[in-house]
């Protein structure tokens, strides 16, 4: 088994995510129902403590070693969702990754139904939690039509912020127009934080509508000319640059 030097107690749900075989809401239901066992024995509590340097956990006879850290890019279409399994039987964005092709990847991070675009796929948990860390303020790219003409007093609006009927004040880091008509307008918004709909509530606010709405980059990695439900794997380079502007951000 390779050594995680790193946090090496964690809960056993979080280890057979950790370990790449699956995610911690299937991990919790296979040791729910006693198909798990540490050093030879079966526990049922997911919650359970487990040193990844030394435990020796088998699911249904089967003994897991940590799998090679995958590190993707998705481009996501619009209409699906970003979870793994869905009550309501939608397509997710699991299905473009190929059914058991990969062991159990997370997507970093979200994109709504509605929304396409880059979307980042590891079963390099910690790396993961640098890229969605609230303190990195790693900066992500979209490219947004919006249902009318945008002009410099609106664009103003929207870059001081707004009120969402919510409660909250959304603003974005950048936001620049691209291009626009006499009936929509493009514009390209940069963030550094990820709330909730982050976009579409802003826009909202001030009484404009989305029609599409395209993420193109997560720092310095760019969506690029990928096609559309296609994914890849990361660079080597670009894996380090996102590294690298996690790092910068803190």
């Amino acid at each position: 088994m390779r050594v995680i030097r790193n946090h090496p107690k964690v809960s056993l749900a979080r280890a057979l995510s950790k370990l790449g075989y699956c995610s911690r809401t299937k991990a919790l239901s296979l040791i729910g129902a006693g198909h798990v066992r540490v050093n030879g024995l079966v526990h049922r509590d997911g919650d359970r403590w487990v040193d990844l340097e030394h435990a020796q956990i088998e699911v249904e006879g089967h003994l897991l070693t940590s799998a090679t850290r995958i590190y993707l890019m998705l481009n996501k279409p619009r209409g699906l969702v970003t979870t793994s399994s869905d009550e309501r039987g939608r397509k997710t964005v699991y299905d473009c990754l190929g059914n058991g092709k990969f062991p159990w990847l997370s997507a970093v991070g979200r994109l709504d139904k509605g929304s396409e675009g880059l979307l980042l796929f590891t079963n390099d948990t910690r790396w993961a939690g640098k890229i969605l860390a609230p303190a990195t303020h790693l900066e992500k790219t979209y490219h947004v039509q919006v249902d009318r003409f945008v002009d410099e007093e609106l664009r103003q609006r929207l870059m001081s912020g707004m009120w969402a009927k919510e409660g909250d004040f959304l603003k974005g880091k950048r936001l620049d127009l691209l291009r626009r008509g006499n009936r929509y307008s493009w514009l390209e918004v940069v963030l550094d934080e990820g709330r909730n709909r982050h976009i579409r509530r802003l826009l909202s606010a001030c009484g404009v509508n989305v029609l599409r709405l395209v993420r193109v980059a997560i720092g310095p990695v760019r969506l690029g000319n990928l096609a559309k439900g296609a994914y890849r794997h990361l660079t080597e380079r670009e894996k380090e640059s996102l590294t690298k502007s996690t790092s910068a951000g803190k």
